[in-house]
């Protein structure tokens, strides 16, 4: 599936600028041209798109939840 095909509305591109790692849950700063977009996502999820600082990623943002796509 790709990027194009998710339907949602609000897309941000942007690059990670911070990563805070827990056990279980992680916290991804994203920044865009709009802001700072932050995530918490699983750590395991972080591991399998191989996110760092400086990755470029997309914040895909519902009302309920941020999601990353790396790029």
């Amino acid at each position: 599936m790709s990027i194009q095909s998710i339907n949602v509305r609000n897309q941000f591109r942007g690059k990670v600028k911070e990563i805070i790692t827990g056990p279980v849950v992680s916290e991804i700063d994203v920044e865009t041209p709009h802001g700072i977009v932050t995530s918490v996502i699983t750590t395991r999820s972080v591991q399998e798109l191989g996110l760092q600082l400086g990755s470029e990623v997309i914040a895909l943002v519902k009302s309920t939840e941020v999601a990353i796509a790396k790029l």
